[in-house]
Order: structure tokens, then sequence, then C-alpha cells
């Protein structure tokens, strides 16, 4: 695998984002290297807690206070957001890079329209009358499947449904028509079929205005619908990454494939589920060595005093883990 994707639209090295802990400040973000490329979906998969939600916002830096993005770079088509100025930070969001986040009803404002907080997104960023802006948000409330679009501009969010709430935060996000969409988690708390047209809509919208996608999910599924490839992260660490048939097919690092086991199917209908043993330990009571040796089931000796360096298993596909490197000398 090559070190940058061919046209990387946006890419991170050595990212690293601390909080103060009881010994000093602790990394919840460590040295994450990410590479997106132009037109791709990337799906960035592991438990809660593991540091997906707070790697995005260390990309937009959005990092919450006490927070701070303590090392590495972050490069979106050649440029390093880390030097920015905070106004020149402020047009890359929402112009370039844009989010849905996880809860639509918290990131709308309940006082109001939804029609109204799109066009504010739009002169934000552009030059149009209010007029031109409200065309284009009704515009865009028929691209990504809002019914009766005229009426629903002047809905409050309350008023609306949880699809049709993510619906308008998904129209928000491509008004600027940004290069790259962060969707976080972006079918959580919906029905199983609303949860499909949303990401039909996001495929259709992907293929369409050709941006790339950082899609992060703890959800196998939805990696299945809609990624290209996939990092796999635990514990603030990248520890797997492949095209999406590398990881769904060939799983290597036993925490991926314990992920992989843990999803029901019709085969194992009416028997217990597998599940990895404990939960994702906070950031200061991370294990030395490799974070996942305490809950892994092929742990050996250097898995709990060393940190694995990378296996490259196939040009697409490699894993941070002694036993997947053992498996690859033997």
């Amino acid at each position: 695998m090559s070190d940058t994707p061919a046209e990387a639209v946006i890419e991170t090295r050595g990212l690293t984002t601390t909080f103060p802990g009881e010994g000093g400040r602790v990394p919840v973000v460590d040295q994450v290297d990410l590479q997106i490329a132009v037109g791709e979906v990337l799906a960035l998969v592991g438990e809660s807690g593991c540091g997906k939600s707070m790697t995005a916002l260390s990309m937009l830096r959005l990092v919450p206070k006490p927070g701070r993005i303590e090392a590495g770079e972050i490069s979106l088509a050649g440029s390093d957001l880390r030097r920015l100025s905070v106004p020149a930070m402020r047009q890359v969001r929402g112009q370039e890079i844009s989010m849905i986040f996880q809860e639509p009803m918290t990131s709308l404002n309940p006082v109001a329209t939804v029609g109204a907080q799109v066009v504010e997104a739009i002169r934000l960023h552009e030059s149009v009358s209010k007029a031109e802006a409200r065309r284009r948000t009704l515009d865009l409330f028929t691209r990504v499947g809002i019914p009766d679009p005229d009426s629903r501009l002047d809905a409050y969010p309350h008023q609306l449904s949880g699809g049709l709430k993510q619906r308008v935060m998904i129209a928000m996000a491509l008004s600027t028509r940004p290069r790259l969409l962060i969707a976080d988690e972006p079918t959580t708390a919906l029905d199983v079929t609303i949860q499909a047209q949303i990401l039909q809509l996001l495929r259709d919208l992907q293929q369409e205005f050709g941006m790339s996608i950082l899609l992060i999910t703890h959800d196998l599924g939805i990696v299945n619908e809609l990624a290209d490839r996939v990092s796999v992260m635990y514990a603030g660490r990248i520890i797997e990454e492949g095209s999406r048939v590398d990881i769904l097919g060939e799983a290597r690092h036993p925490y991926t494939r314990g992920l992989l086991l843990s999803l029901p199917s019709l085969a194992s209908r009416g028997e217990r589920l597998a599940e990895i043993p404990g939960v994702v330990p906070p950031p200061d009571q991370w294990p030395p060595g490799c974070r996942f040796s305490t809950r892994c089931g092929r742990v050996f000796e250097p898995c709990t005093t060393q940190v694995p360096a990378v296996s490259e298993i196939t040009g697409t596909h490699r894993s941070w883990c002694f036993a997947v490197a053992r498996e690859i000398e033997s």
C-alpha cells in the first residue's frame, strides 16, 4: 500500500489529540494516519469509546476544550489545516468539509425553521441573495428526498421525524458542495427502513457529486453497503486497514475478527452471539504495548510490553498485530 492514495483529498499523519488526565495529558487519538482519495468512501470502524468521533473533530479542528491537537498534520489537497488561521479554518468547514453529526435534533436550532438554517449556511459561505439561497435550499430538499419540500422549508425541527431531520442535515452538509463529507453514525436511532433510505441517499449523492466520504460507524452492515476502504480503530489507534473485501472477507486482526463474529446472521438464529470479552478501557487506563492485549485471546509476551509494528498482508491490506506478523513470517 502506498503512503498516499492517488489524488488524496485529505490525509492525516501522526494525528494526536490529548485531554488532561490524572498523570498529565492523555491521548484519545494517538498517531493516526488516514488517507481518503477523491471520490472514495472510507469507513472508520470501532466500538464506542475508540476515538472515531474525536478523530473527525480533530480533522475539523473542533476538539472541545480542554482537549487539544498535540501533534501531526491534517492535509487537505496539500494545505496543512493546522497552520490555517481561525477565520480561514472557519471557511474550510462547510465549504470544503462538511459533517453530519450523530443526532440531528441536537445539531438543528429548535427555534428556527429548517429552511432558514440551510439558507443561512449557504449565505455564510457564498455571496448570494436570500431568495437565491432559498431557491437552492428548495432544490436540495427535493434532491435529498424530503416530501412536499415547499412546506417543509418553513417547518421547525420538532415538526419533522428523525429521518426527515437527518435529510435536512444532509442537505445542509451538501449546500456548499464540499470535497469531503464526514458522516458520524448517520443512521443512529433510525429504524431499519429509514436507515436503508439514508444509506441509499448517501450512495447516490456521493456518486452524483463525486465527493469523498469519511463514514464513522460501529455497524459493519453499513460498511458493506457503502464503503470502499475500511480503517479499524481501537483505543485511539488504527489497528487494521484495507479494502472492504479485505476487512469483511479476510480480516486478520483479532479485534476485527471479533467484531465480525459478533454480527447476527441467519445461520446463527436462535444461538447466542459471539462477543468480545470486556470493554474498551478509558484513555487513562490504556495498557502498554498492544492496547487490545487485555481482551485478546491470542495474546503472547510481546503484546503486553511492545507496540506492534505494521504488517503488510497484501498490497491493500495491513494490520498492527504480533500474532498476524508471526503468521506472515511462518
